[in-house]
């Protein structure tokens, strides 16, 4: 078929393909990482204050000053350390943009968040994949050559497998010329940030999302913490093509939810908890998965293929993630729901690979 001139300049790329998003009244969701607990009850608070309405007619803060603050004082940074965004996609997305600027190829891992590469390909942004080791680890001296940058999460995902605060270092002290960000969505579920190293490395980004710990994955609020010069790149960019990036709710609600730390370590140690008791349940009928400590599993079924499970729950209203991608197509990404989510899901895998081992005796 002949293209038209104008379909000639059109940036074509591969885009990232987001987990399914079912609306059905009774399901178990396991398949997007979302908390399964609601936020903070001061949240739910402030969303019933009929005064934010009449403030809706105006501008938000374009500084987001009231969550940046909020966050600083957290992390025992000043404001001008932390940079604040339409979640943290949108964060990772002005940083790719902001600092992956060079002819040289940008590093991040082979297995890891698939977003990495759509960026890239997006911003025109030369990269290489570094292939992770047989057990799913980051080896850090395959980042130490020449490169434009380095990007990776911890834990990454979709493994789960956290990457030691000594190995993170070795990866800075061999990248002190380019920006290394380390994208830390589920730190908070059983990892040491990296926050500890921003003042030894100011070309250390730290990025951090309200959409996994937080429970506020509709909200969108994602942020950075870094140098004051990083930040300030970060905002350059911003501005220049739009200052009103988050809207007033966010700003509000997203404070509200920094400001109970109690509420915050209550539900990740819920999550926690679930995870430890579901890891030893999923060994016993067989399944294998790297040592997560995010809010999810990465598991392998010792038989049983992990698309036929994948297809069976979700005959079920059971929804987990697989990834028919090489290396990794054989295992199923499972969310750490409620523990009553947790135990449906085990009964049906019970049933399921009781029927699969008879079918196949028979």
């Amino acid at each position: 078929m002949k293209m038209n001139l104008w379909e000639q300049n059109i940036r074509r790329v591969i885009p990232y393909v987001p987990g399914e998003q079912p609306k059905k009244e009774r399901m178990i969701k396991l398949n997007t990482n979302e908390n399964p607990y609601p936020p903070s009850p001061r949240v739910k608070e402030l969303m019933e204050d009929t005064a934010l309405y009449d403030r809706l007619r105006l501008y938000p803060d374009p500084a987001v000053t009231m969550l940046v603050e909020a966050i600083a004082a957290r992390n025992d940074l000043s404001g001008d350390r932390v940079f604040a965004g339409v979640g943290s996609d949108d964060v990772l997305a002005m940083a790719f943009l902001t600092f992956f600027n060079s002819e040289k190829p940008v590093f991040f891992p082979d297995i890891t968040y698939s977003f990495y590469d759509v960026w890239a390909d997006l911003f025109r942004i030369p990269y290489e994949r570094k292939e992770l080791d047989p057990d799913f680890c980051i080896r850090p001296s395959d980042y130490y050559g020449e490169n434009g940058g380095v990007i990776f999460p911890n834990p990454n995902a979709p493994t789960g497998v956290l990457l030691p605060l000594a190995e993170i270092r070795d990866i800075l002290d061999h990248n002190r010329d380019v920006v290394v960000i380390v994208d830390e969505a589920y730190i908070d579920f059983g990892g040491i940030s990296a926050r500890s190293l921003l003042d030894e490395y100011e070309n250390l980004l730290i990025v951090q999302t309200f959409s996994k710990s937080r429970s506020m994955a509709g909200m969108r609020i994602g942020y950075a913490l870094g140098s004051s010069a990083l930040i300030k790149a970060l905002n350059d960019v911003k501005y220049s093509f739009n200052s009103y990036t988050m809207d007033l709710p966010s700003i509000l609600w997203g404070t509200a939810s920094v400001e109970d730390e109690a509420y915050f370590r209550e539900t990740l140690g819920r999550i926690v908890e679930t995870r430890e008791w579901f890891k030893d349940q999923m060994k016993a009928l067989g399944f294998h998965f790297p040592d997560s400590k995010a809010n999810f599993i990465f598991a392998s079924h010792e038989s049983v293929p992990a698309v036929k499970i994948f297809e069976a729950a979700r005959e079920q209203d059971i929804y987990v993630r697989y990834f028919n991608k090489p290396r990794i197509d054989n295992y199923l990404r499972i969310t750490i729901g409620t523990r009553e989510e947790m135990e449906t899901f085990l009964e049906f895998l019970k049933n399921y690979l009781s029927r699969e081992s008879f079918t196949g005796q028979s």
